[in-house]
This record gives structure tokens, sequence and C-alpha cells, in this order.
């Protein structure tokens, strides 16, 4: 997706989430708090001052990011979000996700690389290899081990609150650009989590149907960013 917007001329930014990629990887999993990595992500957008952003999100990065224009929507101007939800500890988790959850909690040394590949066949052993990188002992998984137990379940939980007002603002304060880009073939927040959030995101259109996408949608990009490109120009 990336050499897509850059093509186009546009300035891309995309942090690594803390102790995730090339971030630092905080040791104790009681560091990754869903209040502290959405404080780090509000501090990076107020730090670098962006302006007219089109926020891109997926996964993780919708359960932190779509809590962010609330804050301060004149920074935003549209809004791309690929198969992720908002937590609001009101809506029960989907089995799929409760499933991984479990995943996770049985096998904490799962290779990330091997997962991501599942999904997405077309990928080479270097990039597989990539993938795995960041994440060479115990200590630098704690990320890993940490996010599938942060996402709020019930309305008390770390985030939830938050979450419930990201919803709200979506539903009526919204007036930026939106697309939906849906991987069909995901089982944990595939097309009925993006249905339901799509009733969310005011003015949001039909999405863009990723027929071979699964849950890293990203990684069958290339589509969906020349999709981008375009709407949001116009």
């Amino acid at each position: 997706m990336l050499p897509v917007f850059r093509a186009a001329g546009h300035r891309v930014v995309a942090p690594d989430l803390i102790g995730f990629g090339k971030s630092d990887k905080p040791k104790k999993e009681g560091a990754h708090t869903f209040t502290w990595h959405r404080q780090v992500l509000l501090e990076f957008v107020e730090r670098l001052d962006l302006q007219k952003v089109v926020l891109v999100v997926q996964d993780w990065g919708g359960l932190l990011g779509l809590t962010l224009p609330m804050e301060a929507a004149g920074r935003y101007a549209g809004l791309l979000v690929m198969n992720t939800t908002l937590a609001t500890g009101k809506v029960p988790l989907s089995p799929g996700f409760l499933a991984w959850r479990e995943m996770c909690a049985r096998n904490p040394e799962f290779g990330v690389g091997r997962l991501i590949a599942r999904g997405n066949p077309q990928l080479s052993a270097a990039e597989c290899a990539a993938y795995d990188a960041p994440f060479p002992d115990r200590g630098h998984r704690a990320a890993l081990r940490a996010f599938p137990q942060r996402v709020p379940q019930g309305p008390d939980d770390d985030g939830a609150a938050v979450s419930r007002a990201a919803r709200e603002f979506w539903s009526t304060q919204w007036n930026g650009q939106s697309l939906m880009a849906i991987g069909m073939q995901d089982p944990v927040l595939g097309p009925p989590v993006m249905d339901a959030l799509r009733r969310v995101v005011r003015g949001c259109p039909e999405p863009l149907q990723v027929k071979d996408g699964g849950h890293f949608v990203q990684e069958q990009g290339e589509e969906v960013a020349r999709s981008a490109v375009g709407y949001f120009r116009a």
C-alpha cells in the first residue's frame, strides 16, 4: 500500500505500535494497556502536528486509532478502515476472536511470520522472516502475549468507555470522507463485524470487498490503495 500512496505524492506516516516492528520492546506485559498505547498515539499525532489526515486503520490500529479523531477532529479529513472494530464492552466479542485469544494463551511462542503466511501464501520466505525478526526471544514478545487480553470485553474494561465515546463520535459528529475495505476471508474481523462497523460510521458508503483478502488485508493492499487514492482525491 505504501508505494502506491507515495507514488501519488502523499506523505505516509506509519508508526509501529510500541512493542512491535522497530519500536522499543517493553518486556513487562503490564506495560501494555489500552490507555497507555492510545496516549502514545495521541501524543505522536500532536507532536508531528499532523493535519488533513486520512486515517488508515486495521486490527489494533482500528481498536486504538478509531478513538483518536474525536480528540482533535479538525486534524482529520478522511478514514480508510479495514478489518477492525470498536471494542465498547457492550457487544460480545466474536467467536473467531475468542478462539484467537485462546490460541495465543495456549501457544505464546507462536510464529508471527508463519501465522501471517497462512492467509497470504504470496509472501516470500524473506518477508515472513521479516515479520518474525522483531521477536527474537521471550522478552521481546511481551506485547504479543499482552494484546489479545487487552481487547475490552466488559463495559468497565480499560478502553471500553473511550471506545463507546468514539462510537458516538463516528455516528453523530464525523464529517470527513470514509472508505471501508473488507478482507472477505477474515474469520475474526470479517464481513459481519465490518458491516456492523459501517453502520456506525456516518456516511460510510458500500465497502470495497477484497475477495481473497484475509485478516491482514493490507497484504493484498494494492487494489485498496489505488481505490483510496482516487476516492480521497475526489
